[in-house]
């Protein structure tokens, strides 16, 4: 599994939106491999922030 794989299934697993350092915490990932994919699974829109810094899978 790719990083991207490991945090999408971290967020789906809390089932509530996430931060990066908790992403980070709950997967293991150091901080900024979590921050680098999240821009990247931003620009892919496989994920979406419905608060403020905080993000959850686009699809459930």
């Amino acid at each position: 599994m790719n990083e991207k794989q490991i945090i999408l299934e971290a967020m789906k697993k809390a089932g509530e939106p996430l931060n990066a350092g908790k992403v980070a915490e709950l997967t293991g990932l150091d901080r900024k491999a979590v921050d680098k994919a999240f821009a990247e699974m931003k620009k892919e829109g496989s994920i979406v922030s419905p608060v403020k810094c905080k993000w959850e899978p686009a699809e459930k």
